[in-house]
């Protein structure tokens, strides 16, 4: 009898202990907040390839707090401070204004930036060795701001004076600019930088640069990203080309731009967000990653307005226009 007792002890525990490795991996659900800076084609693509990474991982096991913040930076501080309250299983910040009110706003819940041109600037770390550590990591979508500024050589080597436009509330618009500016400046180009601070003042700074210049450069600055048009409506008329930060830009305005794929870098960070959820990646170890490859990209109905010519190793944007 003691012997059948024991038996049925241990079944019983074998059972308790399975019925715990269940609940732990497999009836688990998980929240995950969402906050986009605002709307834009990039930013858009990031954060769907973000969800169908994590859909594909952990399928009805996951569901979405999603936000935008419409470029409001107040909207932006409440909807994070509604995520670390409702103690969400991890957050997305989509563009670094985000990133950067999250990293403030909690210490304990993982956040992972998508979208981000630099940490180090964005986070105002120094030595940055490319693992932000603590709760934070991510993805970046740097692309070789060398070869941004050789597509001016390649397409349009005879503009000599050149215009690098980004809104002054974005410390990594401002990298990319200044980074930027060294290449043209040893290839042997005139530059001059113009900020503005929201887009009220855009389209004055806009036609300033356009009367001034031959050519103008933008990053991916998230506010140039949203009001494109604005920059289009002055700088086409005079016939003055402008290279971009990424496609979506250029497909509003640019002529060419070196691009990556927004939604494989979202993608990438949903992947990263799987193995956190599941337990099987330390977010503090997790260094940022970037984007495997970068496309020569041109929009072909403004380059045949401009006169302009495409070598070979450029792809045409798809557009409505083309």
């Amino acid at each position: 009898m003691k012997k059948l007792l024991s038996l049925l002890l241990a079944g019983m525990m074998v059972l308790g202990l399975a019925a715990c490795d269940t609940k732990d991996t497999g009836d688990k659900t998980y929240t995950v907040g969402i906050c986009q800076i605002q709307p834009h084609v990039a930013l858009d693509a990031a954060t769907q390839g973000f969800k169908d990474a994590l859909k594909k991982e952990l399928g009805d096991k996951v569901t979405f707090k999603e936000q935008n913040a419409g470029g409001d930076m107040t909207a932006c501080s409440t909807i994070i401070n509604s995520f670390v309250s409702d103690n969400v299983d991890l957050i997305l910040a989509n563009a670094t204004p985000v990133l950067q009110t999250a990293y403030n706003a909690t210490q304990t819940i993982p956040i992972l930036g998508t979208s981000v041109t630099e940490y180090g600037v964005a986070l105002d770390i120094k030595d940055f060795n490319g693992t932000v550590g603590g709760n934070v990591s991510g993805t970046s979508d740097l692309a070789p701001l060398d070869k941004q500024a050789a597509i001016f050589t390649e397409l349009i080597p005879d503009k000599n004076t050149i215009g690098l436009i980004y809104c002054s509330a974005e410390a990594n618009s401002k990298y990319q600019v200044d980074e930027v500016k060294k290449h043209l400046e040893s290839a042997g180009k005139t530059c001059k930088v113009y900020t503005f601070t929201d887009s009220n003042d855009m389209a004055g700074v806009c036609t300033n640069a356009v009367s001034e210049c031959d050519a103008l450069y933008v990053p991916t600055d998230n506010t140039i990203a949203t009001y494109m048009s604005i920059l289009d409506q002055v700088a086409r008329p005079a016939k003055v080309p402008v290279i971009t930060g990424e496609e979506g830009m250029c497909s509003g305005g640019g002529i060419a731009t070196l691009s990556i794929s927004y939604y494989d870098l979202g993608y990438a960070t949903g992947e990263m967000a799987a193995k956190i959820l599941k337990g099987e990646a330390d977010i503090a170890k997790m260094p940022i990653a970037y984007a495997p490859q970068f496309t020569k990209k041109y929009n072909k109905a403004i380059c045949e307005e401009l006169g302009i010519t495409i070598p070979e190793g450029y792809t045409a944007i798809e557009t409505a226009s083309n």
